[in-house]
């Protein structure tokens, strides 16, 4: 596993298991112990993915030192506002059962980020959260409310991918070298992406599977990435990217596949209230 150092001196393994979407039945806690078995040390929950109980008792279980894995969980746009999201980021604790959360994120970037964000500043202070940072900010959204804000995030979770590169927000995001996240690393299974021409000439060349150079080119661009699939030989190949690089030509090559776009409109007019309405975390 490679690492990467954060803007706080923290380090986080550069790829990662998402447990979005994956049920709060018993499927979550079997596909983290299937990850951890596989080689990961890094997993990514949230409390609208609604499943944390079940990532933090498979942390437990796993017999793996606490110390060794790192945990992501965000904070509910139902949670924001400096006294709502000091109880949330009790509950996410509660909820995994870990004295500490080593990367714990504003999850979206409506309503009252600051003063969310300086609950999570107050408990990163206390030794709660070790690292902070936020999801789905625009460049616009970044540029309205970092400046804001105390401590500067450390990571921005994202949607990336080749089609998608972020490049007006990574220029953003430089100064002060916060870490780029990326969700939907595969294009969230796109056929388009994966059957690329390039991206197969490539994993041909390397004898690599084309979501192997997917992650791979990220990786190499300083993204963390974290590819999900409940999948055995997919889990264990999303890992395996760490015995070749890709040459800078080819890189560059990659690069131009960008669009711009992606799935997710940030700056969509109230989409921050959709949101609020589409998950309840809490009666």
């Amino acid at each position: 596993m490679e690492y990467f150092t954060l803007n706080d001196g923290n380090r986080i393994p550069a790829v990662g298991f998402g447990v979005f979407l994956i049920p709060n039945d018993g499927s979550t806690y079997d596909a983290v112990r299937m990850a951890l078995k596989a080689g990961y040390r890094h997993i990514d929950t949230a409390a609208a993915y609604f499943n944390e109980e079940e990532v933090g008792r498979a942390v437990r279980d796993s017999g793996i030192p606490r110390s060794e894995i790192f945990i992501t969980s965000k904070l509910w746009l139902q949670d924001y506002g400096y006294e709502a999201a000091g109880r949330g980021i009790e509950t996410s604790l509660q909820k995994l059962e870990t004295d500490y959360i080593d990367l714990y994120l504003l999850h979206q970037p409506y309503f009252d980020v600051p003063g969310a964000w300086k609950a999570l500043e107050e408990a990163k202070a206390a030794g709660k959260l070790r690292s902070i940072g936020v999801s789905n900010m625009s460049p616009k959204l970044f540029q309205k409310f970092v400046p804001q804000f105390a401590v500067r995030p450390a990571v921005n979770q994202v949607e990336y991918n080749p089609f998608c590169q972020q490049k007006e927000l990574r220029k953003s995001m430089e100064p002060d070298q916060i870490r780029m996240e990326a969700y939907y690393p595969l294009g969230h299974g796109s056929q388009a992406l994966l059957q690329q021409p390039l991206l197969q000439q490539l994993a041909q060349k390397y004898g690599k599977t084309p979501a192997q150079i997917i992650l791979r080119f990220a990786v190499q661009e300083g993204v963390v990435v974290l590819p999900k699939s409940l999948n055995p030989v997919h889990m264990a190949e999303n890992l395996d990217l760490f015995d070749f690089r890709l040459e800078d030509q080819e890189r560059e090559e990659i690069r131009r596949l960008d669009t711009g776009k992606g799935s997710h409109d940030a700056d969509q007019p109230g989409l921050g209230e959709k949101l609020l309405q589409a998950f309840k975390v809490h009666d």
